[in-house]
């Protein structure tokens, strides 16, 4: 009998020649990653033209040269915009904690399936649930680790729907509108997520802010009446753990108090700053997240792992069952127990939760603790040196670690364009990443610190190096 594997031409699939040379050039290329994201860049790399022209080639039929193909994955991704660096300020996104990238590779190189029962996998996936709970203080009855915010936030939602339209996911909404209210500041997803939920976009009440940038709890119970009285179903108040434009947090106990009243389900979407919960300076923010009948957050932002690493948290044991459990005969459940699948809308899973339990047990909650704590305060002495420089205006205080601020100078007429231009400017020059904004209708400029590696130093050199290309730009 033929063995079919000897003749498939080439390096079989199933082996590689020298894997351990292979294995030994991955970790090289891995610890020299590491070691480059300690410190800034004095400007981002290019693709030069030789990598340019490989990566324009056809579909390789014939076997290639491994360690080529490696090095080449390798001058991809380093000439490539890399959250990890301590001056890349420009959006809320993972910072490269080496700990989740190895747990991202044992994960990879198992690649356990979390939609159904995976054995071990699935005792420490409900031990990193509830660890991510307690880190954050929420008292968590179930939940489910997701691709990203959009997948958390989305989760929430269909729960909710499903609590206050029962049978929407097997008869749709049957002619019975429903609405879901939010601050105007709140994240696409949650649109994108009433699209999806088929409530459609036009369901999201967007309800007014405050001074402090924060939803108007009066404007919540407001809109909840309207609707009421005009037939329409209440299904969720989504308040902002942190906005990605500004990172204000909502008055989450002061819209509890509202959703409580009204027997309306409310979730927090935490996915970039729910992690400050515990904080000395983040607590205070957060009083009422334990009353929230979901949350979400990414790990993949303030706790450091690599994307996709985003958690869903519900208080009531049976809701993400009543919204996503099914039966199905290639699926069997063995004693009335659920399977994964049967909380999440997610099939199959890979084991994303090992990434933070690893960099959990390891580092230890304290220290994420002090890291978060460290980067609001970059934020709050980012703002400082903006009140003090007479070039820069600070358009919003910080809350947790997110600035919004313009470059002026009376030689400019026009700000808008010139901090649009600016940021371009300072992108091009490579020494520091961020990126423009619009805010209430003003073009701004706007840094994000989430990265435990950003030291004091380099806030204060990413103001000198705005300071000196705005003076440049005024003057061109």
């Amino acid at each position: 009998m033929t063995d079919a594997r000897s003749e498939v031409p080439g390096v079989p699939l199933g082996a590689l020649p020298d894997r351990q040379a292979l294995l030994e050039l991955a970790t090289s290329e891995i610890a020299a990653a590491w070691e480059s994201f300690d410190l800034p860049r004095p400007r981002e790399s290019v693709i030069d033209d030789m990598l340019a022209t490989r990566l324009t080639e056809p579909l390789p039929e014939e076997p290639g040269d491994p360690q080529e193909a490696m090095r080449d994955a390798t001058t991809v991704l380093d000439a490539s915009t890399s959250p990890a660096r301590p001056l890349y300020l420009a959006y809320i996104g993972s910072t490269g904690l080496a700990t989740g990238t190895l747990g991202a590779a044992l994960a990879a190189t198992y690649d356990v399936n979390m939609a159904t029962h995976a054995a071990a996998a699935d005792f420490l996936d409900g031990q990193a649930l509830r660890w991510t709970a307690e880190f954050i203080g929420y008292p968590h009855a179930d939940g489910a680790f997701t691709s990203g915010g959009q997948i958390s936030n989305l989760t929430a939602l269909v729960a909710a729907r499903e609590r206050a339209l029962p049978g929407a996911r097997e008869h749709g909404l049957a002619g019975r509108p429903g609405a879901v209210y939010c601050s105007r500041e709140a994240h696409q997803s949650i649109l994108r997520a009433a699209e999806i939920a088929g409530l459609g976009s036009a369901s999201v009440r967007r309800l007014p802010i405050g001074a402090d940038r924060r939803l108007v709890p009066d404007a919540v119970a407001e809109a909840i009446a309207a609707d009421r009285a005009a037939g329409i179903t209440p299904i969720a108040v989504i308040a902002n753990g942190g906005t990605t434009l500004t990172g204000t947090v909502d008055p989450i106990a002061d819209v509890a108090d509202v959703c409580e009243g009204e027997d309306v389900w409310l979730h927090v979407d935490g996915a970039y700053g729910l992690p400050a919960a515990t904080t000395p300076s983040g607590a205070p923010l957060f009083r009422g997240v334990e009353r929230a009948d979901s949350v979400s957050l990414d790990a993949h932002k303030w706790l450091g792992v690599p994307k996709a690493c985003s958690v869903v948290l519900v208080r009531d044991v049976s809701s993400l069952d009543i919204a996503f459990g099914h039966r199905e005969s290639y699926m069997l459940h063995s004693d009335g127990s659920h399977n994964p699948v049967d909380r999440t809308l997610e099939y199959s899973r890979p084991f994303r939760s090992l990434k933070l339990w690893l960099a959990f047990r390891i580092h230890g909650a304290a220290a994420f603790r002090t890291w978060i704590e460290r980067t609001i305060g970059h934020a709050r002495l980012f703002a400082r040196l903006a009140d003090e420089a007479p070039d820069l205006e600070l358009l919003v205080r910080p809350q947790l670690s997110t600035v919004c601020f313009r470059h002026v100078d009376d030689r400019i007429s026009d700000i808008d364009t010139h901090n649009v231009r600016l940021a371009r400017m300072i992108q091009d020059d490579g020494r520091v990443f961020l990126a423009p904004a619009d805010l209430d209708g003003r073009a701004c400029l706007r840094v994000c610190f989430v990265n435990f590696r950003t030291t004091a130093d380099e806030v204060a050199f990413a103001v000198d190096v705005v300071r000196e290309l705005g003076a440049h730009a005024a003057a061109g």
